[in-house]
């Protein structure tokens, strides 16, 4: 880096927002002691560090977090059914702070312009001057954290879903977030779309071997039919349209669509991604208790 930047840090207490300040605190690595503030939706009192509140449904607490800021971590507002008129608001709030990169967390099952976060990626692409959009891949994390994955896993050591035996590469939050920071630090502006995954695409069964090897119990995967999943998901109680849109991501890794291994996280943290099998083997106490 050539001067060093402030960065600011949304969804600090999640998974990839909570690695990507790891990554920017710590030491050791090139993204490490750099200046950040981070947020939170509760009133902030002072605690020695740079944390203010910030609540995407109040757009006044908007310059309060850009304020002195020069970059970016964006992580869309979750639960909104269009997300693009609070982050076009907070976009222009960030430009007229100065702030110039915005590094966004998007999904590698949603493209540039789609409804939702790939209109949100647009957005992002024509506001700021400097960008980078990340599109991972299936968090490990969905299988040990609050994710009905994960409480299907822990309930009855077994696990649904329509993705046959298609194949992805599932990749580690921590692995995001450290590849964000990198990004984030950069001297150069890379204004380029990133696929993140994992070093390995394995399928469904796969994974579900790699847990029983990890837990030392049988934890079973099994396959049904996107028709079959969308009922599943209608019994449970979710609309239709959002059952049918859920299920189809099950088809994208069914069909092969996510059956790629992308070099990003390597190529910017200087360090090759982690195995499903070695996250495991460090959660596996989480696999079967909350």
């Amino acid at each position: 880096m050539n001067a060093t930047p402030r960065i600011l840090v949304l969804g600090a207490s999640g998974n990839t927002g909570g690695a990507v300040a790891k990554s920017l605190r710590g030491s050791g690595a090139p993204s490490s002691g750099v200046p950040i503030r981070t947020t939170s939706t509760k009133d902030v009192r002072s605690t020695g560090t740079d944390h203010v509140r910030f609540d995407w449904s109040d757009p006044g607490t908007y310059a309060t977090a850009v304020a002195g800021v020069d970059r970016i971590y964006l992580i869309a507002p979750v639960g909104v059914a269009d997300p693009v008129p609070p982050v076009e608001a907070f976009l222009a709030e960030a430009r007229r702070a100065g702030v110039r990169r915005a590094v966004f967390l998007s999904s590698s099952a949603v493209r540039t312009g789609d409804p939702g976060l790939g209109q949100v990626a647009s957005l992002v692409q024509s506001v700021m001057p400097e960008w980078a959009v990340l599109r991972p891949s299936w968090f490990m994390q969905n299988f040990v954290g609050r994710h009905p994955l994960a409480e299907a896993i822990r309930s009855s050591q077994e696990f649904v879903t329509a993705t046959g035996s298609g194949k992805q590469a599932f990749v580690d939050a921590g692995d995001i977030g450290a590849t964000a920071a990198a990004l984030l630090v950069d001297d150069a502006a890379h204004n380029s779309e990133f696929f993140v995954t994992g070093p390995e695409s394995i399928s469904y069964d796969d994974a579900a071997a790699v847990l029983t090897e990890a837990t030392g119990k049988p934890i079973r995967h099994i396959a049904v039919s996107v028709e079959q999943r969308v009922r599943q998901y209608v019994d449970s109680g979710y609309p239709a349209d959002f059952s049918a849109s859920l299920a189809s991501l099950d088809d994208l890794i069914r069909t092969g669509q996510n059956d790629f291994v992308a070099d990003t996280v390597s190529r910017f943290t200087g360090r090759p991604p982690r195995s499903l099998k070695e996250f495991m083997s460090e959660h596996r106490d989480k696999l079967l208790t909350p």
